[in-house]
């Protein structure tokens, strides 16, 4: 009787969420819905410091997110903002009770909403210290949601499999993307353009100790599997991480993963004149027997890059084991 309950449950949260219509924005755009008197002085400035911080890592600054302004009741009386993917409600009023609520698909799906019930303004800046880790990490998980979904919608079936034959897990992958190489631990895959190259490269070793983790161990794993893997166009050039510039890496939160670090930087071709942002993802597998680095790097010279990054992001957050299948 209980499993029917939650069966039914189930089956209701989804079928409301198919009826909602679909989410609008910009990748990595942050609709504030803030009065005026809010959204001003110190607190803009401290909004601003969270949403309109440079992004990590990228060889030219670009902000974080987008950021988006319109009056609370602007937001409550007008359904195109309502449909916004990412908002985030900074509501002060006296009577409020200083509390801190997310909500999933509020009034549009996929949809994250930030709200933020203020007693007064000093009160708002507490909160939005407290909760900017979460803030942040609740948008970008959203964001890789959607673009694994749309990667989805238009899946390479044939390169999928091919990654499951040979991995035992699974990426969405779409259907502009082609398999570029392989080698018995290792594969990498790219979609090329005119105008850029989103790349992932997937490397796994047998799982034997911890030290496979340290950071200095990550990086000259790194460069060994660039060097010896993705060759340049000119003559003996080969891919590795741009150490004139700090790498960033970090323990985090991963889907699926007991253990995981995220390793952030910049690329360059040795012996050639490219380069580029990365990110890399070096995980433990859920029955701790294997390490597996999922790199995805960019490489677009004429445009802003921090969209076409949270894409192989999301492609390597969209692995899935044996176990999240069944």
């Amino acid at each position: 009787m209980m499993m029917a309950v939650l069966l039914v449950s189930c089956h209701s949260r989804q079928n409301e969420a198919l009826t909602k219509r679909s989410s609008s924005g910009k990748t990595l755009e942050v609709l504030i819905a803030a009065d005026k008197g809010y959204y001003a002085g110190d607190t803009k400035a401290l909004i601003d410091s969270i949403f309109r911080a440079p992004q990590e890592a990228l060889p030219q600054p670009e902000p974080r997110f987008d950021v988006v302004n319109v009056p609370i009741s602007s937001l409550h009386n007008t359904q195109m903002f309502q449909m916004h993917r990412n908002i985030v409600i900074c509501d002060v009023k006296a009577d409020n009770p200083d509390k801190f609520y997310i909500h999933h698909d509020q009034w549009a799906s996929p949809q994250v909403v930030v709200d933020i019930a203020a007693k007064s303004e000093a009160s708002l800046r507490e909160m939005l210290r407290k909760y900017e880790p979460r803030i942040v990490e609740e948008i970008y998980n959203a964001e890789h949601k959607r673009m694994i979904n749309a990667f989805y919608n238009h899946r390479n079936v044939g390169l999928m499999k091919k990654v499951k034959d040979k991995f035992g897990f699974e990426l969405t992958l779409s259907e502009e993307f082609t398999w570029a190489k392989d080698d018995a631990d290792f594969a990498w895959i790219r979609k090329e353009t005119k105008d850029f190259g989103l790349d992932v490269l997937v490397y796994v070793e047998p799982y034997r100790e911890e030290s496979q983790f340290a950071v200095a161990k990550i990086y000259n794993r790194l460069d060994t599997v660039m060097r010896r893997q993705v060759a340049g166009p000119a003559d003996s050039s080969y891919m590795g991480t741009e150490r004139r510039v700090p790498l960033l890496s970090r323990v985090v939160e991963f889907e699926g993963s007991p253990y995981c670090v995220e390793t952030r930087g910049l690329w360059r071709l040795f012996g050639d004149f490219m380069g580029g942002p990365f990110v890399t993802y070096t995980l433990l597998s859920p029955d701790k027997t294997q390490l597996v680095e999922l790199t995805g790097f960019v490489y677009c010279p004429r445009f802003d890059k921090r969209d076409y990054l949270m894409q192989v992001e999301s492609i390597c957050n969209s692995i899935k084991w044996p176990k999240d299948e069944e």
